[in-house]
């Protein structure tokens, strides 16, 4: 694994970790939103 793309998977994670937390706690919106911001840093890092 490159040495650049350790902090971007680590924002990913988090964004993936915080949607996954709002879902279970019933917050779709957050959720959705979190989905959203780990699909964006995605694209923009891959």
């Amino acid at each position: 694994m490159k040495k650049e793309l350790i902090f971007p998977l680590t924002l990913i994670l988090l964004d993936v970790g915080a949607a996954v937390f709002y879902g279970f706690s019933g917050d779709w919106r957050k959720a959705v939103y979190w989905i959203a911001a780990a699909v964006l840093n995605a694209a923009v890092t891959f």
